[in-house]
């Protein structure tokens, strides 16, 4: 693929932006200084939620969206690095309309794909992006508010459903495996579950529970190990068996922990070496902050102060301890 050079932080709320580099391999700064790799996140800055794309290493971050009127969040890079989609807040309180919105890599060429619709992600072929409506019109801001998942093809400009749509509920932070044909996702209160990490056959019927703790899973971009949050304080590595009928998920390979910050959001950089971590203090938010609701920090639009960003080496296999790394 062409200008594999962004990724994506896919649900950030920090109240300011500073990305640190975890400290294994010794290094990485360095790596990432020279690397052409670029974030993308968002960030509350000015009273307004803002897409910011920035060096890998920290450095030189550019506002994209620069929108007084609206709030960008939850940004997410096409496979070729040339486009993002991402959701805009409009509204006050529960009259709040959250839709999903498609723009090139350098904010041009906004363009609206859905209203009442939450958590896009791209499908591999990049022509595609798929979303989930919300639960119900009137707004709330729980991340698992949604139903069903919609498929909106970009050259045609249409919307199918996914074919087992009516059975997904409570779905959230779903994102494809890179040969299309699963989707994994966490589900809350849904689906007969009352917490998992799922795989959904993306053109079929089959909903696989993976049996591991924790929420918002993404698959490596070889399509060979799922990173995910097991719990509040830990973001962990594993393999994953695709050769059989159904996916399994093998012992954790990587653990990268902080007893005292909470581990959210992870992301792999699109050469697979790095892992992007959201990271910060527990809280509930900040509703004096316009564009923010009261919720716990982790959840898209709630205001996060004190949130930063990291980056850790994905590259060998071990427990990493942030609060005694430096």
């Amino acid at each position: 693929m062409k200008n594999r050079f962004l990724y994506c932080l896919p649900l950030l709320a920090l109240s300011c932006f500073h990305m640190t580099a975890a400290a294994e391999p010794p290094g990485l700064k360095e790596q990432l200084t020279s690397s052409r790799l670029k974030l993308v996140h968002e960030s509350y800055v000015n009273n307004n939620w803002d897409l910011f794309i920035t060096h890998a290493d920290g450095s030189h971050s550019r506002n994209l969206t620069s929108t007084p009127e609206q709030h960008e969040l939850y940004p997410q890079v096409s496979p070729d690095g040339s486009r993002i989609c991402y959701v805009s807040d409009q509204g006050k309180g529960r009259t709040v309309v959250r839709s999903v919105w498609v723009m090139n890599a350098d904010g041009t060429n906004r363009r609206k794909i859905a209203d009442h619709a939450r958590q896009p992600f791209w499908h591999p072929d990049g022509q595609v992006i798929a979303y989930l409506p919300q639960e119900y019109e009137k707004f709330n801001v729980t991340d698992y508010y949604t139903k069903g998942m919609v498929y909106f093809n970009l050259k045609t400009g249409k919307s199918r459903p996914h074919p087992n749509t009516e059975k997904l509920h409570h779905l959230y932070n779903p994102s494809f495996s890179p040969d299309g044909n699963w989707i994994v996702s966490t589900v809350h209160a849904g689906m007969g579950f009352k917490h998992a990490i799922l795989m959904i056959e993306a053109e079929g019927e089959k909903i696989v529970n993976l049996e591991i703790p924790g929420c918002r899973p993404c698959f490596s971009p070889d399509g060979k190990s799922i990173a995910w949050g097991p719990g509040d304080h830990e973001i962990a590595v594993a393999d994953v068996d695709m050769t059989g009928e159904l996916p399994k998920i093998k012992a954790r390979r990587i653990r990268i922990q902080d007893a005292t910050l909470k581990l959210y959001h992870v992301d792999w950089s699109p050469d697979g070496k790095f892992l992007s971590i959201s990271r910060g203090p527990k809280s509930k938010g900040d509703i004096s902050k316009p564009g923010t609701y009261a919720a716990a920090c982790e959840i898209v639009g709630v205001h996060a102060q004190g949130w930063n960003l990291i980056v850790v080496s994905a590259q060998r296999d071990r427990t990493l301890d942030l609060n005694s790394a430096k």
